[in-house]
Parts: structure tokens; C-alpha cells; sequence
């Protein structure tokens, strides 16, 4: 039973481990789900917001009567909105009609203020990344508000390097492999890093859509998996972090969070679908007695609009 919390960010972090039971590879090796669903806005997101709004209080970058802006296809949005909320900072957020309504209007309870560029018909696009991240720079300029910038931000790290911790511990330190969809690359490289200092021989694998498989060589492209695939190779990303790059499509991503929901009972995004898509391949070259670790980015309730 956990203690009493006296602050909701406080229940940020210390996720379970599940092992998946029906959707596993044939071989027998396993198949464990990080759940980050369970974190306040149902996000993994909730670990980096705090850390990035943290380290700029602590080094000053954010005065206690400042404010926050930020790009996002959403559950970054969301989380820094629950942050912002908490500790009593205003945020502007710039966003876009590409991404799911929910995540939009959840915003908008926790009390930011919302500016939303239009996408080409409703698809996730390098422009459309680029439009978003200028618009931010310029609230930024204009406001002298903290702008977060979670593309280039390194102190997001530090969130993946506990959510890493946590990982080696419940896994009681067999891990033989790492699999996460890029959309800053703070995840995989964060939780990647360390996890290689526990087991150097860990093979890392990258999840990008194939419509848009720009870390592993291809064209730009639109896909609608929310949250991942920016369009173009994004400054986080290491190459040296991944042994390997996967791409998934959005139908393949899709289709496998319906059988998360139908056969795991886990109703997740299409992300962590490109995830487990991905996991399950690695277990297949791996072979019988390995286990991989993945993760459950967020919860499917994000999404019911899409």
C-alpha cells in the first residue's frame, strides 16, 4: 500500500511492471509492459514535465511569477498542464487539430491557454512540427515566458533515467531488451543510457512509423501515430543509443491496440502498439528465455476521438 501523498505530483513515477500474458511471442521469451498509464494524466509525460519545470526552478530560468510555453501533439501538454496547475504558473501551449480532442480539451480544464495551428488534414508532418515550434518561440520572445522546448531540453533525462531505475529493479535485473517509439528521443536515450550501465550487452530498439522513417534513413512522410515521429531527425537522438530501428506503420500500431484491449485487457495508444509490435519482433531474434522490456506510453481513453 502506498504512503499518503500530500501533492498529486508527488504520485508521478514509481509505475508497475506487467508481464503480458496472451500477446507474446512464440518462442517463449517475455514480454513486460512498463504501465504508464498509471501516472496522474495517464502519460508518461508526467515525468519529464516535472523534471523540466524542476531543473528551470532550481537554476532560476523560472521565476515564481513567471510563465510556461510549449509545442505538442498533446500529452506533453497535458502534463505540463498538471504541473503548471499545481505549482501556479500560466501556460500557453501551442498545438494542433492533428492530434486527439481529448488531449486538447484536457488542457484546457487544467487551465492553459491554447493556440492551435492547422494540419493537412489531420496528419502529423515535418511542417507542421516546424510550424508548431516556431509559433512557441515567438509566444516565447513576445511573453518572456519559460519556454520549455522539449526537443532540444536535456533535462528530461534525468525523468527517464529513474523511470530506468525503476525498470532494472522490478525486472529483479534480467533485461535483454529495450524498446520505445521516438518522438524526442529523451525516452529511449534516457532509459537507454542507463539501463547499459547495468548490462552493456542490452539491445535497444527504436520505434518510427514507417510512413515517416527518417531515423533510419527514409523519406518524411505523414502517419497519425500520435506523439512520435516528428518528420525529421530530432536533436535528442543519438544513433549510438539504438542497435536497432523499427518501423511500424499506424495500421499495424492500430491494429495491435485493439488486440492490447481485447486480449491483455490494456486500452493503450498507438504508440505503445507500435511498441509491443516491435517487442515481439525482438523476441523473435533473441530467442526462447529472453526478456524485453517496452512501454505503455499512455492510456487509450487519450484517444477515443481518433
Amino acid at each position: 500500500m502506498k504512503e499518503l501523498q500530500s501533492n498529486i505530483l508527488h504520485c508521478i513515477g514509481d509505475t508497475s511492471l506487467l508481464a503480458l500474458r496472451n500477446v507474446v511471442p512464440a518462442n517463449g521469451s517475455r514480454i513486460l509492459l512498463k504501465l504508464e498509464n498509471e501516472n496522474p494524466t495517464g502519460s508518461m509525460k508526467d515525468r519529464m514535465a516535472l523534471a523540466m519545470i524542476e531543473a528551470a526552478e532550481a537554476d532560476g530560468r523560472l521565476k515564481a511569477e513567471g510563465s510556461v510555453v510549449e509545442y505538442t501533439g498533446g500529452s506533453t501538454g497535458v502534463s505540463l498542464s498538471l504541473v503548471c496547475a499545481v505549482k501556479g504558473y500560466p501556460l500557453h501551449i501551442v498545438t494542433s487539430d492533428a492530434f486527439a480532442r481529448e488531449k486538447l480539451e484536457h488542457m484546457k480544464i487544467l487551465g492553459a491557454q491554447l493556440q492551435i495551428v492547422r494540419s493537412e488534414s489531420g496528419r502529423m508532418t515535418e511542417k507542421l512540427t516546424r510550424d508548431m515550434i516556431e509559433a512557441a518561440r515567438i509566444v516565447a520572445v513576445e511573453t518572456g515566458s519559460f519556454w520549455t522546448d522539449q526537443m532540444n531540453n536535456k533535462d528530461q533525462l534525468a525523468a527517464y533515467h529513474q523511470m530506468a531505475e525503476e525498470i532494472w529493479t522490478q525486472a529483479s535485473g534480467r533485461v535483454d531488451g529495450f524498446v520505445q517509439s521516438v518522438g524526442t528521443a529523451a525516452s529511449l536515450r534516457g532509459t537507454g543510457e542507463t539501463l547499459r550501465r547495468y548490462n552493456a550487452q542490452i539491445r535497444i530498439v527504436a520505434v518510427e512509423p514507417a510512413e515517416s522513417p527518417v531515423l533510419s534513413g527514409g523519406q518524411t512522410g505523414a502517419h497519425k501515430i500520435d506523439g512520435i515521429g516528428a518528420g525529421y531527425v530530432v536533436p535528442l537522438w543519438q544513433k549510438d543509443i539504438a542497435d536497432r530501428i523499427e518501423r511500424v506503420t499506424t495500421e499495424e500500431a492500430k491494429a495491435m491496440t485493439v488486440r492490447l484491449a481485447r486480449e491483455e485487457g490494456l486500452f493503450a495508444g498507438t504508440s505503445t502498439g507500435g511498441n509491443v509490435i516491435a517487442a515481439l519482433r525482438l523476441a523473435e531474434q533473441l530467442g526462447p528465455g529472453a526478456t524485453i522490456v517496452t512501454v505503455m506510453c499512455d492510456t487509450g481513453m487519450k484517444y477515443l476521438s481518433k
